[in-house]
């Protein structure tokens, strides 16, 4: 098991009315997530909206969260790209600002080999002594980190876990089945959670868990103690939440959300739009059902 935890939300980036990063509320919204029951929290990833983030805006915002919550939780970078070059050089610069490990997503748009991959994941995690966790999600890079690409690269020693957002428990199952027991396997969808703790998962690096984060570690503490049943329970009671979430493009429903429930973390920016009507419809009548509103 990795030291990040069993439940690490993917943190929002929240914006002011100019677009700009507003880093108080991300600090206060880091330390929020953490006492609603997050283990860590991924900085500048997908829903923190990465790639409309400059790299200075990248490295002020780590570090506005490590010293918000650094020793209460483990927070991860996110220094993934499509330029293995480039995400060498952002790895070294967040070490320095004492994070406790990075997540790489697979290089998007160019659409590397297996052997691409293993080279790109090789390279930049020996460019570091920082953990680090692979970030498969085939739907927004167009490749799929193949079971046998991780079990190669399970073999590098600050390799320890891997984000799976393939929707595919086949390819979880062969995972676990493959690759040591020291490697963690973290579900990249709410949704799955469950049926990926059933078949060998360590946890989730959740968008939920910024709403509903301590019964999401309900769950998950319910079914590593066996409690099967009351984790089903808890699972079902939060689906509908799980779906609207993704009614449209992460992470516009969950920063709508989060303004809806008094958490005023601002827009998205470009090329990302709001919620159209119909959409944001249905994330507040959710979280009315859910009583979180």
């Amino acid at each position: 098991m990795a030291e990040f935890g069993r439940l690490l939300t993917a943190m929002v980036t929240p914006f002011n009315s100019e677009f700009g990063v507003d880093y108080d509320k991300a600090a206060i919204l880091a330390e929020k997530l953490c006492k609603s029951g997050s283990d860590g929290l991924v900085v500048c990833g997908t829903t923190g909206e990465s790639p409309t983030l400059t790299t200075d805006e990248k490295l002020k915002l780590i570090q506005v969260v490590v010293e918000a919550v650094g020793g209460k939780a483990a927070v991860l970078a996110g220094t993934g790209s499509n330029s293995t070059a480039g995400s060498v050089e952002l790895t070294k610069a967040v070490q320095r600002l004492g994070v406790d490990g990075i997540m790489l997503v697979a290089p998007y748009y160019n659409k590397p080999s297996q052997e691409g991959l293993y080279q790109h994941f090789r390279t930049v995690a020996q460019a570091t002594s920082l953990p680090v966790m692979v970030y498969n999600i085939p739907s927004r890079t167009g490749v799929n980190v193949l079971p046998e690409t991780m079990v190669r690269l399970a073999e590098i020693p600050n390799i320890v876990a891997i984000k799976e957002s393939t929707g595919n428990l086949e390819q979880v199952t062969k995972l676990r089945r493959l690759l040591p027991k020291e490697i963690a396997i973290y579900s990249g969808d709410d949704s799955l959670t469950l049926p990926i703790l059933s078949v060998g998962g360590s946890g989730v690096v959740s968008v939920a868990s910024h709403l509903v984060g301590r019964r999401i570690k309900d769950m998950i503490e319910a079914f590593m103690q066996g409690k099967v049943a009351a984790a089903a329970q808890i699972n079902a009671e939060l689906f509908p939440l799980f779906g609207a979430l993704f009614v449209t493009t992460n992470p516009v429903p969950v920063k709508l959300a989060l303004r809806l429930v008094g958490n005023p973390v601002g827009e998205v920016r470009l090329p990302l739009v709001p919620a159209t009507e119909g959409e944001a419809l249905h994330v507040k009548k959710t979280l009315e059902e859910l009583h979180l509103i």
